[in-house]
């Protein structure tokens, strides 16, 4: 993403491509993404046999900055057949994501077949948002947003609900101990693993000369949610690591950067910089960047002009 961040740096913009969304989730009595919970409810209850809208006390989830709220249907009737169950998520009183179990591959896949790609183990069109897991019967439909922080990896607790309750995870924005940049690929490699759900290691094509590996790590816990992780390894040594966020977190996030880390040293309308030029809170792509001190004063002077 080395030429991407320098794109960002200078324009202050950043390239968010376009999805042609297949809009999936009208298959549940025409619902669409960011319509607000009651209309959803109203349309929910229609198809479905019982439903349960949670609320929690604490926002945690990246796409809501006020408020959010899971509602968990069962019994969907379909105009391609009855799925089990599933959660609605809303970021403040927007749909923003669905995912769904039970006979939902089939009811909501099936005649995407001719598009379908795969993605480690998933049947995946990204350009239309549907994801799914045969092996779990799992298909998540995900707004842009929603696709952009990987939420097809993110099982919701609240449709399997363990104990009663959701996973609480620590609120702090401190880097964790385990993102040693510098550090060399086979010493942090086992260290990654340990500390994600899943890793999906990707080759890169060349385009940068700076970075040859990228490390996908999946379920990191990072900011009171669990997050997709790019490790960037240059010569076999990490570089650059990119945290992947939401817009409706942002506050949040400043908050406990500067909690841990004081002010920032930079601001403008695209970034936000701490710890001496090593710690990004990157506002037009939601994102946390992580640099080595060389690459950090490399782009202070180069594109920051500092």
């Amino acid at each position: 993403m080395y030429n991407d961040l320098k794109k960002s740096f200078i324009l202050g913009i950043a390239f968010i491509p376009f999805l042609a969304f297949s809009q999936a989730e009208h298959i549940f009595n025409e619902i669409r993404f960011y319509q607000p919970l009651a209309t959803v409810q109203e349309k929910l209850e229609e198809i479905s046999q019982s439903s349960e809208l949670i609320v929690p006390n604490e926002i945690s989830f990246p796409l809501a900055k006020m408020t959010e709220a899971h509602l968990v249907v069962s019994n969907i009737k379909t105009q391609n057949g009855t799925i089990t169950k599933a959660v609605f998520t809303f970021s403040d009183d927007q749909l923003t994501n669905i995912e769904a179990q039970g006979n939902a591959v089939k009811v909501l896949m099936e005649s995407e077949q001719d598009s379908l790609g795969t993605y480690m183990d998933y049947l995946v069109d990204f350009n239309k948002g549907v994801l799914g897991k045969v092996k779990s019967d799992q298909v998540w439909i995900l707004s842009e947003e929603a696709l952009h922080i990987n939420l097809f990896t993110w099982d919701n607790p609240y449709l399997t609900p363990i104990q009663g309750s959701a996973p609480k995870y620590n609120s702090s924005a401190k880097i964790p101990d385990f993102l040693q940049m510098g550090a060399d690929l086979e010493m942090l490699r086992p260290l990654l693993v340990a500390n994600s759900d899943l890793v999906y290691e990707e080759k890169l094509d060349g385009s940068d000369p700076y970075a040859q590996l990228q490390l996908n790590c999946f379920g990191v816990p990072y900011a009171g949610f669990p997050r997709k992780v790019e490790a960037r390894f240059g010569d076999n040594k990490l570089n650059m690591v990119w945290i992947l966020t939401g817009k409706g977190d942002e506050d949040r996030l400043r908050k406990q950067l500067i909690k841990n880390y004081g002010e920032p040293v930079f601001k403008n309308e695209a970034w936000e910089i701490f710890k001496d030029w090593t710690i990004g809170l990157r506002k037009d792509k939601p994102e946390v960047l992580i640099m080595t001190k060389e690459l950090g004063q490399f782009y202070k002077k180069e594109y920051f002009k500092q």
